[in-house]
C-alpha cells in the first residue's frame, strides 16, 4: 500500500484545465464489503470533512486532489466495529489510561462503543469524542449502575431514573440485586420520561418478566440458563451462581425456543459477551491467557488483579468443575444460537476490559466464540456494524459503507467473510475521516505497552 500524506493532484480524462474537487481522503480500488447482503464490490471511496462524500469507480470522476491518497488495491473496506459491552475507566484511574483504553478500542477497528458503567466524566468525553478534539470510538454511555444497593426502593428508582435523564445519559444500566417492586417503577419511569435500559436480569426479575418490561439489550445471555429451569425443581432463584451456572444440570433445553420467541416478540437484543465465559470463568489458566500478547498493554497491577481473582472463580473449592462447565457452555452456546436464528438480533459486545479481555482485542475472541456457537462471518460481521446503527436508530449516520455516512471504516488485507481472522490484518482504521494507519497504530501501542509497565 502507498500513501501520500501531501498534497495530491489526480487529473482524470486529461481534463487538466477543470477546476478540481477537492476530498481529505481518497481511498483507491478497494473492494468494498455490504455487510447487508456481504456482496463486495470494488470502488473508489472518497471522503470529506468527516464523511464519506462519493463511492465510484475510479476514473469516472471530474479532477480532483486529496490530501491523503491510499491505494486500496487487493485490499478490503468494511465499515468500523462497534464493541456493545464496553467499559470506560473511572476519572481515578487518570486522564492518560482512559485515553489510552480508548485508542486500544480504535486500535482494533472499533470505532463504536457503548460505555456499560458511565460516570459524569464520560459525559464529557462523549463530548469531546463527537467534537473531534479526543481520540475515541464515537460513545454511547449508560448513567451509573442500577442496583439492589443504588435503588432499594421504588422511590429511590424514581429518583436516581429521572436524574440520570436530565445529567443526559444514552440509557440506564440494569445491574443484579434489584427487587422486582422497584425495577417495575424503574421501568414505569423510564417510560414517563424517555430512557431506554438495558444490562442484567435481576434474580428477582426473572427473565421473562424483563422481556416483557422494555429491556433494549439484555447483555451477557442474563437469565436464560435460569429461564430454563422447570418449576418443579424447587430451588432458590438466588442459588443460581454465575449466570445460571449452578442449574447447568437442571436446565431443559425444549424450553429455549420460547424464550427466543419472547425475545422476539419484545424486540430485546441480546449482546452475547461469550467470550467472558470462555476466558474468565473458564478451564484455562491464568498462566496461558497472561501470555498472550495483548496483555503487554494492561498495567502489571490489572494483570495480576485478574490472575487472582480468576484463580478464585475456577477454584475447585468454590464450586468450579470443569465438565461442569462444558455443559454450561453448551447451553450458551446453544442459546447464541437460537437467538441468532429465531431472535429480535444479536450485537457485539465482550465486556471489556473485564478479566483477560483487553479493550479492541479481546473483541476478536468475542468473535471467535460467536462462531463456534454456530453464527456465520457475516452474521458477526452484521452484529458489529449494522445491527448497532439500528438499534441506536442511527443507520444515516454510521454502520454501512454508504454515501453521506461517517467516515468510520476498517481497511483489512483480507475478506473477513472467507475467514473472521482477516479482522486482525488491518491496514488502517478510519474514524469520523481521521486516518490511522497501521504505522501509526504500532507506535502509539508501543508507547501504551511501555506505559503499562510502570503501572
Amino acid at each position: 500500500m502507498k500513501t501520500i500524506a501531501i498534497l495530491f493532484s489526480f487529473y482524470l480524462l486529461s481534463c487538466t484545465s477543470k477546476q478540481a474537487t477537492h476530498y481529505d481522503t481518497v481511498i483507491t480500488n478497494v473492494d468494498i464489503i455490504d455487510v447487508t447482503d456481504g456482496s463486495v464490490t470494488k470502488n473508489t471511496v472518497f471522503v470529506r470533512n468527516g464523511v464519506i462524500a462519493v463511492i465510484a469507480p475510479e476514473g469516472t470522476l471530474k479532477p480532483y486532489t486529496a490530501t491523503t491518497i491510499i491505494e486500496g488495491v487487493g485490499k478490503f473496506l468494511m465499515p468500523g466495529l462497534a464493541e456493545m459491552h464496553a467499559h470506560i475507566p473511572p476519572p481515578s484511574v487518570g486522564a492518560q489510561r482512559i485515553e489510552e483504553t480508548l485508542f486500544l478500542y480504535l486500535s482494533n477497528g472499533v470505532t463504536t462503543i457503548r460505555g456499560m458503567l458511565g460516570d459524569p466524566a464520560h459525559l464529557i468525553l462523549k463530548e469531546q469524542a463527537a467534537s473531534g478534539t479526543l481520540q475515541s470510538p464515537r460513545i454511547f454511555t449508560s448513567g451509573p449502575s442500577l442496583n439492589g444497593n443504588s435503588i432499594p426502593t421504588p422511590e429511590e428508582a424514581i429518583a436516581k431514573v429521572k436524574a440520570y435523564k436530565k445529567e443526559g445519559y444514552d440509557f440506564l444500566k440494569i445491574h443484579p440485586g434489584i427487587k422486582k417492586e422497584a425495577f417495575d417503577q424503574l421501568v414505569q419511569t423510564a417510560n414517563e420520561v424517555g430512557i431506554t435500559f438495558a444490562g442484567h436480569v435481576p434474580v428477582d426479575v426473572g427473565i421473562r418478566h424483563a422481556l416483557q418490561s422494555g429491556y433494549t439489550s439484555i447483555d451477557h445471555v442474563d437469565g436464560f440458563l435460569e429461564g430454563l429451569v422447570p418449576p418443579d425443581a424447587k430451588v432458590a432463584a438466588d442459588a443460581n451462581g454465575f449466570f445460571g451456572y449452578n442449574f447447568t444440570d437442571l436446565a431443559d433445553t425444549l424450553h429455549i425456543d420460547a424464550l427466543v420467541q419472547l425475545s422476539k416478540k419484545n424486540k430485546v437484543w441480546i449482546v452475547p459477551t461469550q467470550s467472558l465465559f470462555e476466558r474468565w470463568f473458564a478451564p484455562v489458566a491464568a498462566e496461558e491467557l497472561l501470555q498472550q500478547p495483548e496483555m503487554r498493554y494492561m498495567p502489571t497491577t490489572t494483570l495480576e488483579d485478574w490472575k487472582q481473582r480468576k484463580n478464585a472463580s475456577i477454584d475447585p473449592a468454590a464450586g468450579f468443575d470443569a465438565d461442569q462447565w462444558h455443559r454450561f457452555n453448551v447451553i450458551r452456546r446453544q442459546l447464541i444460537r437460537k437467538l441468532q436464528k429465531n431472535g429480535h438480533g444479536m450485537l457485539l459486545g465482550s465486556d471489556a476490559p473485564q478479566l483477560f479481555n483487553v479493550p479492541g482485542f479481546s473483541i476478536h475472541h468475542e468473535i471467535e466464540g460467536l462462531s463456534q456457537a454456530g453464527m456465520t462471518p457475516l452474521e458477526i460481521l452484521r452484529s458489529g456494524t449494522l445491527n448497532p446503527a439500528v438499534f441506536f436508530g442511527m443507520q444515516d449516520i454510521f454502520g454501512s459503507i454508504k454515501e453521506g455516512l461517517d467516515a468510520d471504516m476498517v481497511l483489512l488485507n483480507a475478506n473477513p467473510l472467507e475467514n473472521l481472522k482477516a479482522l486482525k490484518q488491518i491496514e488502517g482504521v478510519m474514524v469520523r475521516g481521521t486516518w490511522l494507519s497501521k504505522e501509526k497504530i504500532a507506535d502509539k501501542l508501543a508507547e501504551i505497552a511501555a506505559n503499562a509497565k510502570n503501572n
